[in-house]
C-alpha cells in the first residue's frame, strides 16, 4: 500500500476532464470520463503502479489513502472506464524507472535518466541516480566530469570541499583520465588559503604527473598547469629570487635524485627568471632528448629554445637533429633550417655547423641506389658552397671553413658511396687552391683518401705535389713520400722520390737561414732605438733640472703664499664637490645685490676674515668641511651656517667667501674645535636651503691628495642598480620607491636635481643583487607613472670628463679637445654657425708634441703668444682681420 494525497477538480460538464494532483510527488495529470466516476485512476510517478482514487462531489477535494491495484506495463494500460493520458519527459522518467526496476543492469537505461532527471532539475535523484550507476559501472571520463562539475557549484562552501575530494577520488579510479586529473587539480588550487593549501595541491599535481605525465597527447597539459602553477607561486613570494648559480646547483641536485616531474618544473623556473640564458636551454633541451624523450614535450622546448636565443646556433642545431629524431617529415625540417639560416648568428663558423647538421640530416635520407635523394644532397652541397662564398665571406669577411670540411665531406661521400673518385678529385682540387695547399695534415688527407678508394698513382701524384708545396712541416711529407716509394714504387720511382726530398729540403733550409738573419737584424735595431730612448730621456731630465733652476726665486714666493692661496677667494675655480667645479658663474637666478646695501657691513667683515686665513695655525683641514651650492641671495650667510651645524660639534670658526664687491660667493668652509664633527656634517649633503640643495664635503687640497674621490657615486656600470628617465617632475622619493618596491628588496633611491634643486626627471635605483635589478629593468621599462612613458636601464654612467679627475679645473678642461659627438649625442642638424674658415679641428693629444713644422707656424700665427708661452684669445679686431684675408 502507498500512502499518496491526492487533489481532483472537475468540470461541471459530464464528458469533463479531470485535473488530478499528486502532491507527495508535485505532479499534475489528465484524466477524462464519459461518466460522472466515483473513483479517478493514474500511474505513479517513481513505480509506475495504477492507482485509484475516492473521488468527492464537484470542485470539493479530498485528502484520503491511495491503493495499488497492480503494476502495469510500460505502455500504461489504464483498468476502470477512465482514458489516462501521460505525456512528455515524465512519461520517459517513468519508462526508465520501471526499466531499471525489472533489469538494474541496463547501461543505456542509467544514462538516459541520469540525462533526463538532470534536463528537469532533480537534484536530489540525479544524485542518488549516478550514484547507483557508478556502484555498478565504472563511469566513462565525460559522465564524470559531469558529475564533478554539478557537485562543484553546488558544494561552494568551504567546510563542503572535502566531499568534492572524495568524489575525485573515486572518479580517478575507474579508468587514467588526464582531464579528470586536471579538474582535480585546478579545483584543490581554489583551496590554497586554508591549512597545508599549497601542500595539498603540490601533492596532487604530483601524484597527477606521475599518472598521466606520460599520456602522449594529453599529459602535457598537466605539466604546463602545474609549472604555471610554480611560477604564479614564485611570483607572489616576498624572499629574493634565485640566481642562476643558484639555480644550476639546484637543478644538478634534481638531476641526481631523477624524478622527472621534478627536475622539470625546475628548469622551467630557472628559465622563466632566466629565459635569454642560451647553456640553461641547452642543458634542458639535452635532458629532454636523451631522457623523457615525449614528442610533445621535447619538440616545443627546442622550439621555445630557438624563439628565446636565435642567435645560438646550438640551439638550432639540436632542434634538426630533435625533429629528425621524432620523425618529422622533410618539409618541417626543411623549414626549421633555413629559418636558422635567417637567425643572424655572431660569427661565420655557426653557418658552417649548421650546414653540416643539415647535411648530415640529407645525407643520412639518401639510398644510394635511388637517384632522387642523392641528387637533393648533391644540391644541398652546392647550395652551402655558394652560400658561404656570397654571404657569410661578405658579412664576416671570411668564409668561417677555411679548411674546407664541408667539401672533404663532400669528397668522401662521393669516394665511399657513390664510387666517384673523380668528382672527388675534382673537390681536393678545389680545396688546395682555397690556400690549404702549405699545410701537410691537408695534402695527407687527401692522400689518405687516394690511399682507401683511389689508385697508387694518383697517390704518388699527390705526395709529389705535397712535397713541392707544404710550408710547415715538409719533412713529414717528404717521410711519407719515402715510405710509400718503399711499399710501392720501383727503382726509378725511389731515386726520383730521393731527389725532390734533397731538394726541397735544402730550399727549405736556406729559406729559414735567412730568416733567422732578418729576425736577428730586427732585434739589434729595436735595442737601439731603445737605447736611444733613453739617452733622450735622460737629456730632456738634465734640461729641466736647468730651468727649475732658473725659477727658483718664483719658487720660494709660491711656497710663502700656499697657506693663503688656500682659503682666498680666488680658488674657487679649482674646489670641487659632488656635482662638479664652482667656477665665476652665478647660480640660476641670481641677481647682484644693489650698491651699498650689504657691501658696507660685508666689508668691515672681509678684513677680519683675511686677517683670520693669514694665520695659518687658526686653520685645520682635517676639522674643516666645504660648504657650497648655497644661494648668492643668502642674508647673514655666518650666522645661517652657524645654525645649520652647530648640532654637528662646536664650531671654531666659519668662512664664507665674498667677491672684491662684497658680494657672497655660495660658498664657504665650517671648521670644528675637532675632526669628530667632520662626518656629523657630511650627512647634512644636500640639506635644502632657502629652496636650493646644499653640497657638504671634505676640506681636501686636491692638488696634496691626487687620488682623493670627490664624487661618491660610482662612475661605471652597476648591474645591481638602474636609472630612470623620463619621471614626472613631481614624483617624490617616497612615490618612487613605492614604485619599486615590488620588484626586490630596495637599498637606496636617488632623485637627480639641478643644483638650483628642480628636479631632472631622473632617479637612481639600487637593489639587492643583479638579478632583482635586471627584473625591474623588464617589467618597468615603458611603463606609465602620472602620464610620463618612462625609460628603465642598468646603471652604466658615461665617462666623466677631465674636469671630474683629481686636480683638474675648470680652465684646464677648457684647453682640452671638444668631444665628438657619435650616433647618440649631437644630432646632425646642430649645425655649427662659425664661420669654416675659423673653425680650429684640435688635434690628439699624441701628436701636439710631434706636430710638422709648418703645423707650428700656422698655430703661431693663426693665435698670438704672450711672453709666457700661453695662447692669447682673440679679439673683434683679429676675427675681422682673418675674415678679409679670406
Amino acid at each position: 500500500m502507498v500512502n499518496c494525497h491526492v487533489s481532483t477538480v472537475k468540470n461541471k460538464s459530464v464528458n469533463c476532464k479531470w485535473i488530478c494532483t499528486c502532491r507527495c510527488h508535485s505532479k499534475r495529470f489528465y484524466a477524462t470520463s464519459h461518466i460522472r466516476p466515483f473513483r479517478h485512476t493514474h500511474i505513479h510517478p517513481e513505480t509506475n503502479m495504477h492507482i485509484h482514487t475516492p473521488m468527492t462531489q464537484h470542485r470539493e477535494q479530498f485528502r484520503g489513502s491511495v491503493f495499488c491495484s497492480r503494476i502495469l506495463r510500460p505502455t500504461g494500460t489504464v483498468v476502470c472506464p477512465l482514458r489516462f493520458k501521460w505525456e512528455g519527459e515524465a512519461r520517459e522518467l517513468a519508462i526508465c524507472s520501471y526499466t531499471l526496476s525489472i533489469n538494474a543492469f541496463d547501461y543505456n537505461c542509467h544514462v538516459d535518466l541520469i540525462k533526463l532527471l538532470k534536463q528537469e532539475g532533480e537534484l536530489l535523484r540525479l544524485r542518488k541516480a549516478r550514484q547507483k550507476m557508478s556502484e555498478l559501472f565504472p563511469l566513462t571520463e565525460e559522465i564524470w566530469l559531469d558529475w564533478l562539475k554539478d557537485e562543484i557549484r553546488l558544494t561552494e562552501e568551504e567546510p563542503n570541499r572535502e566531499k568534492v575530494y572524495e568524489l575525485f577520488e573515486r572518479a580517478k579510479k575507474d579508468y587514467i583520465c588526464p582531464d579528470i586529473w586536471l579538474e582535480y587539480a585546478q579545483y584543490s588550487i581554489g583551496g590554497m588559503g586554508s591549512p597545508g593549501g599549497i601542500d595539498k595541491v603540490r601533492s596532487i599535481f604530483e601524484r597527477a604527473v606521475t599518472a598521466v605525465g606520460l599520456h602522449m597527447t594529453k599529459g602535457q597539459t598537466v605539466w604546463e598547469a602545474y609549472r604555471e602553477f610554480e611560477n604564479a607561486i614564485l611570483s607572489t613570494l616576498a624572499a629574493e629570487p634565485p640566481k642562476l648559480a643558484e639555480y644550476q646547483t639546484y637543478i644538478d641536485f634534481e638531476l641526481k635524485e631523477g624524478d622527472p616531474a621534478r627536475v622539470q618544473i625546475t628548469f622551467e623556473r630557472t628559465l622563466g627568471e632566466n629565459c635569454l640564458v642560451p647553456d640553461m636551454w641547452a642543458k634542458y633541451t639535452t635532458y629532454l632528448d636523451r631522457q623523457l624523450k615525449i614528442k610533445d614535450m621535447v619538440l616545443s622546448t627546442h622550439e621555445r629554445a630557438v624563439r628565446n636565443c636565435p642567435w645560438t646556433m646550438g640551439l638550432w642545431k639540436s632542434y634538426v637533429l630533435a625533429l629528425e629524431r621524432h620523425g618529422a617529415d622533410h618539409q618541417t625540417v626543411s623549414d626549421v633550417f633555413e629559418k636558422a639560416l635567417n637567425a643572424g648568428f655572431i660569427q661565420a663558423t655557426d653557418y658552417v655547423e649548421i650546414w653540416q647538421a643539415y647535411l648530415d640530416y640529407l645525407r643520412r635520407r639518401v639510398d644510394f641506389k635511388s637517384s632522387k635523394e642523392l641528387e637533393e644532397l648533391r644540391g644541398a652541397f652546392s647550395r652551402s658552397l655558394d652560400y658561404m662564398k656570397q654571404d657569410v665571406e661578405e658579412r664576416f669577411g671570411e668564409s668561417g671553413d677555411p679548411s674546407c670540411i664541408i667539401m672533404q665531406i663532400w669528397a668522401r661521400i662521393e669516394a665511399l658511396h657513390c664510387k666517384n673518385m673523380q668528382k672527388a678529385r675534382e673537390l681536393w682540387d678545389i680545396i688546395m687552391t682555397k690556400g690549404n695547399a702549405k699545410y701537410a695534415n691537408m695534402w695527407l688527407e687527401y692522400y689518405n683518401l687516394e690511399r682507401s678508394y683511389g689508385d697508387p698513382v694518383h697517390c704518388r701524384k699527390a705526395l709529389h705535389r705535397a712535397v713541392q708545396c707544404t710550408s710547415d712541416y715538409p719533412e713529414h711529407v717528404c717521410e711519407v713520400l719515402l715510405t710509400f716509394e718503399r711499399v710501392e714504387g720501383s727503382l726509378e720511382d725511389w731515386d726520383l722520390a730521393v731527389q725532390k726530398t734533397e731538394t726541397r729540403l735544402n730550399r727549405v733550409n736556406e729559406q729559414r737561414a735567412k730568416v733567422a738573419v732578418k729576425e736577428a737584424n730586427m732585434a739589434r735595431q729595436e735595442d737601439d732605438r731603445a737605447d736611444h730612448r733613453r739617452k733622450a730621456k735622460s737629456d730632456k731630465k738634465s734640461q729641466k733640472k736647468v730651468q727649475k733652476g732658473t725659477r727658483a726665486g718664483e719658487k720660494r714666493r709660491a711656497e710663502q703664499d700656499d697657506y693663503h692661496n688656500e682659503w682666498n677667494e680666488d680658488s674657487e675655480e679649482y674646489m670641487e664637490t659632488e656635482t662638479g667645479l664652482f667656477g665665476r658663474n652665478a647660480p640660476p637666478g641670481y641677481k647682484p645685490a644693489p650698491p651699498g646695501t650689504k657691501k658696507a657691513q660685508q666689508g668691515v667683515a672681509d678684513p677680519a676674515q683675511r686677517q683670520n686665513d693669514d694665520k695659518p695655525e687658526l686653520r685645520n683641514d682635517k676639522s674643516s668641511v666645504f660648504i657650497s651650492n648655497l644661494a648668492y641671495t643668502l642674508e647673514e650667510p655666518d650666522a645661517k651656517l652657524r645654525t645649520l651645524f652647530e648640532t654637528c660639534g662646536p664650531i671654531k670658526q666659519i668662512r664664507p667667501v665674498f667677491s672684491n664687491k662684497g658680494n657672497f660667493k655660495g660658498y664657504g668652509y665650517v671648521q670644528f674645535e675637532s675632526p669628530v664633527c667632520v662626518p656629523e656634517a657630511l650627512k647634512l649633503d644636500r640639506r635644502e636651503v632657502e629652496g636650493r640643495p646644499m653640497f657638504v664635503s671634505p676640506c681636501v687640497d686636491k692638488n696634496k691628495n691626487p687620488d682623493f674621490k670627490v664624487f661618491k657615486y660610482e662612475t661605471a656600470m652597476e648591474k645591481q642598480k638602474i636609472f630612470i628617465s623620463g619621471l614626472p617632475f613631481s614624483c617624490t622619493k617616497e612615490q618612487l620607491e613605492e614604485l619599486c618596491k615590488s620588484h626586490g628588496t630596495i637599498k637606496e633611491v636617488r632623485l637627480v636635481t639641478y643644483r638650483s634643486g628642480k628636479p631632472k626627471g631622473l632617479a637612481y635605483v639600487e637593489f639587492a643583487d643583479e638579478a632583482q635589478a635586471s627584473q625591474a629593468v623588464l617589467k618597468m621599462d615603458g611603463i606609465d607613472v602620472e602620464g610620463n612613458k618612462i625609460s628603465v636601464a642598468i646603471s652604466n654612467p658615461p665617462r666623466r670628463n677631465m674636469m671630474d679627475r683629481p686636480g683638474s679645473s675648470r680652465f684646464t678642461s677648457d684647453l682640452m679637445p671638444r668631444q665628438t659627438y657619435g650616433s647618440r649625442g649631437r644630432g646632425r642638424t646642430q649645425l655649427s654657425l662659425l664661420p669654416r674658415s675659423l673653425h680650429r679641428h684640435s688635434a690628439p693629444a699624441g701628436k701636439v708634441e710631434n706636430g710638422t713644422a709648418a703645423e707650428q707656424a700656422a698655430a703661431t700665427a693663426s693665435a698670438p703668444a704672450n711672453a709666457a708661452g700661453e695662447t692669447k684669445p682673440l679679439s673683434n679686431s683679429d676675427f675681422a682681420r682673418m675674415l678679409l684675408s679670406k
